[in-house]
C-alpha cells in the first residue's frame, strides 16, 4: 500500500480484561501482550460499567514520570487531586491531558452519576529531552471541545489536532502532534479524514460497527470494543454499519526512542527508572 493513499486495516486487536488502581475493572487495548505499545502511545484502557462496585474504589494517590496521561469521560464524573495542589472534576464529555513530566502524585476517584461510568485513559510518551519537564495540565469541559459536522451527518468532537476541514481541538502538544477525535456516524455513512503520513494511527469502536479495507482491498468489519490498527497512508476511510458507529480516531508522531518501563514511570533507560523509584521514595515528587 502506497503511503499516498487510504490507510488500510493492518490488524484488529481485542481488548484484554484487567484491573488497576484499587480494583477498577478495565479493558486494555494498548499495553497488553497483543499490542505492547504503538509509538508514541503506551497504553489505552477503556472503562464502562453501571455497577459501582466495578469502579468506585478508583485510583488512589499514585505517581507518574516521563509521559502524559489523557482521561476522556463519556459518562460519569472523576475527581482528581495531585501533589502540586491541583484539584477538579472531569465531567461527561470532558478531557484532562496531564503532562506528568519530572513527576507528580495524583489520584482519580469516580463520583457516581446515575450509576454509569465510561471513558478512556490513554498514555502518550514524551521524548527523552522533555521527560523531566515541569508537570502541567490541559483540562477542558465538554463545552470547550469543538464539534464539526459533515454534510452526510458525520460529526467529530475535536479534542486534539486539526481536522481536514480546519477545526482545531483545544489540546496542544507539538512534541507528538496528536489527533484525538470522537467520531459519530449515521447508519451507512462514510467517513474520510486526512492524517499525517508519518503518524501511527488507530480506530477504536465505542459503539456499532464499521467497515475498513485491508491492504489487499478486502473489506473487514470492526465491531464494538475492538481496536483497528491502521497501516501507511494519508487518509483514513471507513463506513458505518447498519446501526451506525461511534469511534475514537487517534494518531500521533512516533518518537522512535528506547522505552524503559517501571510501573508508573516511563523513561529511556533502566537507570532512569531506578532513579524515579528512588526520587519517589525520598518524596521528591
Amino acid at each position: 500500500m502506497s503511503a499516498s493513499g487510504a490507510r488500510p486495516l493492518a490488524r484488529i486487536v481485542k481488548g484484554m480484561p484487567t484491573s488497576d488502581g484499587a480494583g477498577v475493572e478495565l479493558t486494555r487495548f494498548i499495553g497488553q501482550p497483543a499490542l505492547p505499545m504503538l509509538d508514541p502511545f503506551l497504553l489505552l484502557d477503556a472503562f464502562r460499567s453501571d455497577r459501582p462496585e466495578d469502579y468506585i474504589a478508583g485510583f488512589p494517590p499514585h505517581p507518574h514520570r516521563g509521559f502524559e496521561t489523557v482521561t476522556y469521560l463519556l459518562h460519569g464524573r472523576m475527581r482528581h487531586r495531585d501533589s502540586a495542589g491541583h484539584e477538579g472534576v472531569i465531567e461527561p464529555g470532558g478531557v484532562q491531558w496531564m503532562t506528568a513530566g519530572r513527576g507528580i502524585v495524583h489520584s482519580e476517584m469516580p463520583e457516581q452519576q446515575d450509576g454509569l461510568l465510561a471513558g478512556f485513559q490513554l498514555w502518550v510518551n514524551l521524548p527523552g529531552a522533555h521527560k523531566m519537564d515541569a508537570p502541567r495540565y490541559q483540562e477542558y469541559p465538554a463545552a470547550a471541545i469543538p464539534v464539526t459536522r459533515r454534510d452526510n451527518g458525520v460529526s467529530l468532537r475535536v479534542i486534539a489536532g486539526e481536522t481536514g476541514d480546519g477545526v482545531v481541538g483545544p489540546v496542544r502538544q507539538p512534541l507528538t502532534d496528536p489527533r484525538y477525535f470522537d467520531v459519530t456516524l449515521p447508519p451507512g455513512a462514510t467517513f474520510t479524514e486526512p492524517l499525517p503520513p508519518a503518524h501511527n494511527a488507530f480506530v477504536h469502536l465505542i459503539d456499532g460497527t464499521a467497515v475498513l479495507s485491508d491492504a489487499g482491498g478486502a473489506t473487514v468489519g470492526v465491531e464494538r470494543d475492538e481496536l483497528a490498527l491502521l497501516g501507511a497512508g494519508t487518509v483514513v476511510t471507513l463506513r458505518a454499519g447498519d446501526a451506525g458507529a461511534r469511534l475514537l480516531l487517534i494518531a500521533g508522531r512516533p518518537l522512535r526512542e528506547p522505552v524503559a518501563r517501571g510501573g508508573p514511570f516511563v523513561m529511556n533507560r533502566r537507570e532512569e527508572i531506578e532513579q524515579a523509584f528512588e526520587d519517589y521514595r525520598l518524596g521528591r515528587f
